[in-house]
């Protein structure tokens, strides 16, 4: 049996850290403070359930299971197929590796807003200044994609300890704010805040990267020397929980954030209204700046994570392109989406993920309960069916 030592555990757990925590991780937290109020804390113990506890279990039992198509073979092996291709389109070019480019853009209004107003080319400026930061972004991501197995060398070692630093710098200040006062809260958290923030928890779309991120933690596990299956199950579940627990502790700060912003702006759409106004207030022209190195880089991050788990997946199903060829038709068709803008790329992944996170978690669940009547098939069939009518009706 070979196991991680310490350093290399901290060093795999933060690399799953990285992929995890991306856009939406850090646009929905603040908002749901922001709208919870003093309903916050059971508001942010249902999004903790959906966008925490299921996204770890998820690790857990693709790990255990090898796989999304093992996790899902007792429904139907034909299932197990096509599931796992939606859940790896959804989680990658469809929807969250275009909006990460989306994301950061976004937050470079400081910038972006001295572009003259005209046309370049035939095309609005601001178009046209999106465009090229797309490109650049998944230009970049796109060439670092090239080697999985050496993500936790930058994720891990670089990467994670910046993201995390500015963070709690953020979190430090609004600390020292904490006399702000904290309101009501809006109409959809008054009653039933821990259901709600359990619905917005499936915006960041975390329970479904679980099922695709283990294939390059398993990559990295065995560049490190563990080649055996049970082995890396293991260890992978491991800096699973230790992910899960930093991931935990960086949503609180971030939904404090939110908590305290009612008094400093009003009429607040998005998390990004909110942690731009709260930069702002604590470090003035220079917040504005902070607040984009923490997006550009936990949503690069995680970039560059979808892209290798999706290539790796689609190259394994689909053999008649290579890891590398995959690699570059993912990262070109995710630019060609991203020009869409975030706000359209978001109203296209609601009803989408409504529809296909009730499955994910259903299967997540029934494959780790320890009941031996939830391991046979037309049980798993029937919760399959009834979690996938309980999305439909949800929309």
């Amino acid at each position: 049996m070979k196991k991680l030592n310490t350093r290399n555990l901290f060093l795999i757990a933060f690399t799953l850290f990285s992929m995890f925590f991306g856009a939406g991780n850090l646009i929905f937290p603040p908002f749901l403070g922001y709208e919870a109020g003093l309903n916050a804390v059971p508001a942010f113990l249902g999004f903790a359930a959906t966008a925490v506890a299921f996204p770890i279990l998820g690790v857990a039992a693709t790990a255990k299971a090898g796989g999304v198509d093992a996790l899902c073979e007792k429904v139907h092996p034909k299932f197990g197929f096509f599931f796992s291709v939606a859940v790896y389109l959804c989680i990658g070019p469809m929807l969250a590796i275009p909006r990460t480019a989306g994301t950061s853009y976004s937050m470079f209004s400081f910038i972006t807003r001295y572009i003259p107003e005209g046309n370049i080319f035939g095309m609005d400026s601001q178009i046209f200044a999106r465009i090229i930061f797309s490109l650049v972004f998944f230009t970049a991501a796109g060439w670092i994609a090239k080697s999985p197995e050496k993500l936790r060398e930058l994720l891990g070692k670089i990467m994670s300890p910046i993201l995390i630093t500015l963070i709690i710098i953020m979190f430090g200040a609004a600390i020292m704010h904490i006399g702000l006062p904290v309101y009501e809260p809006s109409e959809l958290y008054k009653n039933g805040a821990f259901f709600e923030g359990f619905l917005q928890g499936y915006q960041t779309m975390d329970t479904m990267a679980a099922l695709v991120f283990g294939i390059i933690i398993a990559m990295n596990l065995k560049d490190m020397g563990i080649d055996d299956g049970n082995d890396i199950a293991r260890e992978t579940i491991r800096s699973g929980v230790m992910a899960g627990i930093l991931i935990l502790i960086i949503y609180g700060m971030i939904t404090f954030c939110g908590v305290i912003s009612g008094s400093l702006i009003e009429g607040a759409t998005n998390g990004t209204d909110i942690l731009t106004a709260l930069c702002l207030e604590f470090f003035g022209p220079a917040g504005a700046v902070l607040l984009a190195a923490i997006f550009f880089i936990a949503c690069f991050n995680v970039c560059i994570g979808l892209i290798c788990s999706c290539a790796e997946f689609f190259s394994m199903k689909f053999s008649f392109f290579s890891f590398d060829r995959w690699r570059i038709i993912l990262t070109i068709w995710s630019f060609l989406i991203s020009i869409a803008g975030l706000d359209t790329i978001i109203s296209i992944s609601v009803p989408i993920l409504s529809i296909i996170y009730p499955v994910a978690m259903v299967i997540i669940f029934m494959n780790l309960v320890p009941i031996a009547i939830f391991k046979k098939p037309v049980v798993q069939r029937i919760a399959v069916a009834l979690s996938l009518l309980c999305g439909i009706i949800s929309l």
